[in-house]
């Protein structure tokens, strides 16, 4: 009876919020069954929003796109199966950028999701629903995917905790994803533990998804409570050059100086000395595995064709995927692309020999208003800090650091792949400071 109450709650608040009220905008289609919904488990109570690009049997995957609008998945992803298994509750689906292509949550073809933190502001993107969803008091937890930075960037500006699995440590099966090299499912909430629950939940091999690896899945929530006596933090100036605005800088570093103060950690100034090129070598990648993953998108089988009802951003990368794949262009741009891509997971690889984990900002800059006139390169560069762990498949999450003007500004903490007990530790110690 607990639960349903709880739901109703739930359901209240987004009558209230989401389309009136303040409309956050972030729920695009209500599970109409969520009430009657229960089960056992270790999510059982946990109510869940998914972000509209993971198939849910009977609900719209539409990719908040034109193209997909009508699109109802006929099976249940991966992640999902293993939610519901463990007595998680499905409220609904959620807004986000038109096919994971953005980084403002404004480029959905439902209209841009509003930052419950910062109501004038972008909650960020691509998984702007989900980061809204919970800050907005919609559900316990959610799913979003992450390509580039997709989960911990709408995380940071709507003061959630955001996690960006290991490449391969989630199933994608049921994910139409943007980059089939670079994607990861991960979770959205309000504190570590949950974050930390629901992703020991979604993890784990699967025979559906050949890049999924089979790595023991330690128990996450729990193992989060125990500190770690020794950690050196990994620094790098090559984030702090890259930083927009140098407050958020001052910010991350006094972060740092509280966790070594508290725990006696250490830091390690580390070289990272390619992250200056990693938007320009993750676009070309993008482009190129965006525009052939949307070719099955013809108007035949699924929908609309793509290139015939699709946003602008979402056309100049299919565009720009489509030039880049032809073969006079394909030794210029994306094996190119690729080899910086291994540059740039040595240099992490070398890094994290010295240090336990590297903490920098999320985002180099605050969020602008929604509806605001920028360029391709300014949206762009949102993600700078954040694609280096994705071209590097190792994982990262982000936290509440503090806030700049009201605004909220995020930490991340970054570890070595399959190193999520750790990376989450720290989250967990960094969390406890914050609640004293």
């Amino acid at each position: 009876m607990e639960i349903k109450k709880k739901i109703k709650q739930f359901l209240d608040e987004i009558e209230k919020n989401n389309k009136k009220g303040k409309a956050i905008n972030a729920i695009l289609e209500i599970n109409k069954n969520a009430e009657k919904e229960s089960g056992k488990g270790k999510l059982s109570g946990k109510v869940i929003a998914v972000k509209s690009n993971i198939n849910v049997r009977g609900m719209k995957t539409s990719c908040a796109s034109r193209t997909l609008e009508n699109y109802k998945a006929g099976y249940d992803a991966t992640v999902i199966k293993k939610i519901k298994e463990e007595g998680g509750i499905i409220i609904g689906m959620t807004n986000m950028d038109e096919f994971a292509s953005g980084s403002s949550g404004e480029t959905s073809y439902f209209g841009p999701t509003k930052n419950p933190a910062a109501i004038a502001l972008i909650p960020g993107g691509s998984s702007s629903g989900s980061a809204a969803a919970v800050a907005a008091g919609f559900c316990d937890v959610s799913l979003g995917s992450d390509t580039g930075g997709s989960i911990r960037n709408p995380a940071s500006h709507c003061d959630i905790i955001g996690v960006k699995p290991s490449y391969g440590l989630v199933s994608r099966y049921g994910l139409i994803d943007l980059s089939m090299s670079l994607d990861q499912i991960g979770p959205f909430a309000k504190t570590v533990h949950d974050a930390a629950l629901l992703l020991e939940v979604i993890a784990g091999h699967d025979e559906k998804d050949s890049t999924t690896f089979n790595v023991k899945i330690p128990e996450y929530s729990k193992q989060i409570e125990k500190i770690p006596k020794s950690i050196k933090i990994g620094i790098s100036k090559d984030f702090e050059e890259l930083c927009q605005d140098k407050r958020i800088n001052k910010l991350i570093e006094e972060a740092i100086e509280r966790l070594c103060k508290e725990y006696g950690w250490q830091k390690k100034s580390v070289s990272l000395k390619y992250v200056d090129l990693a938007v320009q070598t993750y676009y070309p990648l993008c482009y190129v595995e965006f525009f052939s993953a949307t070719r099955k998108f013809d108007g035949r089988r699924f929908g609309k064709k793509i290139e015939e009802v699709c946003g602008p951003e979402v056309l100049r990368r299919i565009l720009g995927g489509s030039e880049i794949s032809r073969a006079e262009f394909h030794g210029l741009y994306y094996r190119r692309a690729l080899k910086v891509k291994e540059l740039i997971k040595r240099d992490f690889e070398k890094a994290f020999k010295e240090c336990d984990i590297i903490i920098c900002p999320t985002v180099p800059k605050l969020p602008h208003k929604i509806g605001s006139k920028i360029s391709a390169e300014e949206m762009y560069s949102y993600d700078a800090f954040t694609i280096p762990a994705n071209l590097s498949g190792i994982c990262a999450l982000s936290i509440p650091c503090g806030k700049i003007d009201d605004v909220p500004v995020g930490m991340q903490i970054m570890a070595s792949a399959f190193q999520e007990t750790k990376m989450l530790q720290v989250a967990r110690a960094f969390e406890k400071l914050t609640e004293k």
